[in-house]
């Protein structure tokens, strides 16, 4: 049976059945905050944190990011809930790995796959169950030769997760999303977030040289598993290598924090085209020696159709314009 989770539910309760950071309480109340509509529900077995996004004449989108792959009985839910309220479809993007025991997406009639993805269908993650000597002597040669030279030189990383650390780590997140004509969401949309992850699940470490911010990440922890989702570097010292000791020094978090595997958050697939635009972080992340894993994908759930046509071209013109901006 299918409940709708009402407001004054027990935020511990109700992470017990959460599969990942953005299926928290934490996470709906946050994005709650920055006004976007949630909805929450439970199966018994699982949760699901459902964000609606409004548009035009009081139509809206679906959200689901990072859940379990939904049973019939769920998307049967989500399909009569969408209905009544004017959502013209539910993108669905499970935190769940491709195999050939899993193509369970496929077998759903009322799913495509999505044009546009908002997860990369890759990441890389990493094996935290062994020691640091172990994990050290197992990342690629050119990356060890990296971290230590970021010691040698006096780079020193800290964790401040308090609001000092936010600051530091949002100047430098930005500062990159600037230089790489990435979009980021915005200031406010991240101090939200922090402010919302900051007591149970973001932690948020700095690569400083002479007290000079250089690199910095907002990491979360979440059932026995660390995750990279933002970062930000500065363009002073980039010889200094303070990213790469910064990277071993989040592993080496995740390991006290008790974590048994580093999920990279995104990332190309193993064959991936040296030139394309993510080749560097893609390749950075692999000096680890993490394992490429593919998700099952990207799937729409749809609910009107024609109107799902239309979303689809204006958002492929919109991606145009932003191109020849």
């Amino acid at each position: 049976m299918i409940r709708i989770i009402p407001d004054d539910y027990s935020s511990t309760e109700y992470n017990k059945l959460a599969h990942h950071p953005l299926q928290t309480w934490e996470w709906g109340a946050a994005r709650k905050e920055t006004g976007v509509e949630i909805l929450r529900l439970s199966d018994g077995k699982n949760v699901f944190t459902l964000t609606l996004h409004s548009l035009v004449y009081k139509y809206k989108i679906g959200y689901l990011p990072r859940s379990v792959i939904p049973s019939k009985t769920v998307l049967s839910f989500f399909s009569d809930y969408c209905k009544k309220n004017k959502i013209i479809f539910v993108k669905i993007e499970p935190d769940v790995e491709k195999s050939s025991n899993n193509e369970t997406m496929k077998q759903f009639n009322n799913l495509t796959i999505s044009s546009h993805p908002l997860f990369p269908s890759w990441t890389q993650i990493l094996d935290l169950n062994h020691t640091e000597d172990e994990l050290l002597k197992s990342f690629h040669s050119k990356t060890r030769y990296n971290i230590r030279l970021a010691e040698k030189k006096g780079v020193v990383v800290k964790e401040m997760s308090d609001l000092d650390g936010f600051e530091i780590f949002s100047k430098l997140y930005f500062e990159t999303c600037k230089r790489q004509k990435y979009y980021g969401h915005t200031p406010k949309y991240h101090k939200i977030i922090w402010e919302n992850l900051k007591k149970n699940i973001a932690h948020i470490l700095i690569a400083f040289y002479d007290n000079v911010p250089l690199a910095s990440y907002e990491l979360f922890y979440f059932k026995n598993t660390l995750y990279y989702p933002y970062g930000g570097t500065s363009i002073q010292h980039r010889n200094l290598m303070a990213s790469n000791l910064l990277m071993w020094e989040a592993i080496k978090l995740g390991k006290k924090l008790g974590a048994t595997k580093f999920d990279m958050w995104g990332s190309l697939g193993p064959d991936y085209d040296p030139s394309n635009d993510w080749a560097g972080f893609t390749r950075f992340k692999e000096g680890y020696n993490t394992k490429f894993v593919e998700f099952v994908g990207s799937y729409d759930l749809v609910i009107n159709p024609i109107f799902y046509k239309i979303y689809n071209f204006i958002y492929f013109l919109r991606e145009i314009y932003l191109k020849l901006k």
